[in-house]
């Protein structure tokens, strides 16, 4: 049977994915919500403790048996920068980034030959896709952990919290190249892909923004996904996530998947996600925020 272990399942996204997963054994890591037949486990990712509880109590309900899929789905943005985790980092940077980098180093010893691993990106990480969301300026794990020390922050709260995701997603997707690269990768035959669902509708991604967007803006996207090639359905992003978590092969080299009027394609991501002496700092940065005495990082591919 295959297992998949999976955050961000009980809604959006995730939970449209779910229903193509079949007869798998799934594993969700979820604060609350039921996912049908899924083994649920208490998960906080705005907690590391909580990461590394979530991650020994996965390795306790194996018995034994070895992770097929991976998939770091969960995550989300705010109105600012001025929410910290229980460890004192940023929330947007913590969650979306700092706990899945954990958790996807925590479970690496549990992958089976031949697993996936899937990391939820975004768009919003390159420039040249000219989104509404103000493109991230650097991916500096220091200073987006703690934004007060960053000499290039925005003065307003809106455009920095909007940066702030930009800039996590931009993480998924280098820290994504970096276990790509990492020689374990190669030895099993792991497949690592960094997804971009477009803007996707009806998902809760914006359930921390302010009323006007959560109770206008967001409601009103649907109507639009036809005419947009950016944009997608919810229905179509879920099916994109299955198949990147079950059956699809990228082409040689391809790390990043981006889905196009519900077709998954293989672009390049942007320049700065391409930088190989940004990712390894990223990665040991990373490694030292969240405690992990972390082996020189890999060249990112």
């Amino acid at each position: 049977m295959t297992v998949i272990v999976m955050t961000g399942a009980t809604t959006g996204i995730g939970a449209a994915a779910v229903a193509h997963f079949g007869d798998a054994r799934l594993i969700v890591g979820a604060r609350g919500g039921q996912v049908p037949g899924a083994t649920m486990l208490p998960l906080d990712l705005a907690s590391l403790a909580s990461v590394r509880g979530f991650a020994e109590a996965v390795v306790a309900a194996l018995d034994g048996a070895r992770i097929d899929a991976l998939v770091l789905n969960a995550g989300g943005q705010r109105p600012d920068v001025a929410a910290r985790s229980a460890d004192g980092h940023e929330l947007t940077f913590a969650v979306n980034h700092l706990a899945h980098y954990l958790l996807a180093r925590l479970l690496l010893p549990q992958l089976a030959p031949g697993a996936r691993i899937v990391i939820t990106s975004s768009g919003t990480h390159d420039p040249a896709e000219r989104t509404p969301v103000p493109p991230p300026r650097h991916a500096d794990a220091a200073w987006l952990a703690n934004p007060d020390a960053d000499p290039h922050r925005d003065a307003g709260a809106t455009t920095a919290g909007m940066r702030a995701y930009s800039a996590s997603k931009l993480c998924n997707l280098m820290t994504a190249r970096s276990l790509a690269a990492l020689p374990e990768a190669a030895a099993n035959g792991w497949i690592v892909t960094a997804y971009d669902p477009g803007l996707t509708p009806g998902t809760g991604l914006v359930r921390h923004q302010m009323w006007p967007v959560r109770a206008l803006v967001w409601p009103l996207l649907p109507l639009l996904v036809r005419f947009r090639p950016g944009m997608n359905s919810l229905a179509d992003a879920g099916a994109g996530l299955a198949v990147l978590t079950t059956t699809a092969l990228p082409p040689a080299g391809r790390v990043y998947a981006s889905l196009r009027k519900g077709v998954l394609t293989w672009p390049e991501p942007s320049v700065l996600a391409r930088d190989d002496a940004a990712a390894a700092k990223l990665w040991a940065d990373s490694a030292a925020l969240v405690g992990l005495i972390s082996p020189p990082a890999p060249r990112a591919i």
